[in-house]
């Protein structure tokens, strides 16, 4: 509690001259200094409110990926990565894309989501990641889908550990004839 007190001591005198600010504004025109401080105070929520709500508005007003023929096109999300969705076996799965990924990592929940039987795999194979080295069950997905680009029985590891997205490494896009970046859009052609 003791190295509390200098920052409790901070607010008060905040508090005071904030305070007495408003005490001396508001004795002249109350009416108006009233709606100016509501105002205000609207203006700081909207602000809170626009920080807050910042990823999800910009990933509804960020265009998403582009499909034509044998060309992707991928934005770079706000937090630098660049997303893309696949369909496999017919469900859609959001994947980071990860060239510092070996393999196409499935979080458990995807793998569950497109069919497989979370109860009957076996986490032989193991994988070193950012948070450490986590257990990975090799699995085979029977159909990958983006646009006209179709893939079937494709390998895959479902990690055992705490993943957040699905990965889709560099076994998945060797499948492609180029990997680029045209500005601040990942390009994938086949």
């Amino acid at each position: 509690m003791n190295d509390q007190w200098p920052r409790i001591a901070y607010l008060v005198l905040l508090l005071l001259a904030v305070g007495g600010y408003l005490l001396t504004e508001m004795r002249q025109d109350f009416s108006k200094s009233l709606r100016q401080m509501l105002a205000w105070g609207l203006i700081f929520l909207g602000l809170i409110a626009g920080f807050g709500l910042w990823d999800d508005i910009r990933r509804d007003v960020a265009p998403p990926q582009m499909v034509e023929g044998n060309r992707i096109e991928l934005p770079m999300s706000g937090d630098g990565h660049f997303y893309i969705d696949l369909r496999l076996n017919g469900t859609n799965v959001e994947f980071i894309v990860d060239t510092g990924a070996s393999d196409i990592a499935l979080t458990r929940r995807d793998a569950e989501r497109i069919g497989l039987e979370l109860d009957e795999l076996s986490y032989s194979g193991i994988a070193y990641t950012a948070n450490g080295v986590v257990s990975t069950a090799p699995v085979s997905i029977a159909l990958i889908e983006i646009g006209e680009i179709t893939d079937e029985n494709v390998r895959a590891d479902v990690v055992e550990g705490d993943l957040d997205t699905s990965l889709l490494g560099m076994s998945y896009l060797r499948r492609f004839a180029r990997v680029g970046f045209e500005g601040e859009t990942m390009v994938l052609e086949r």
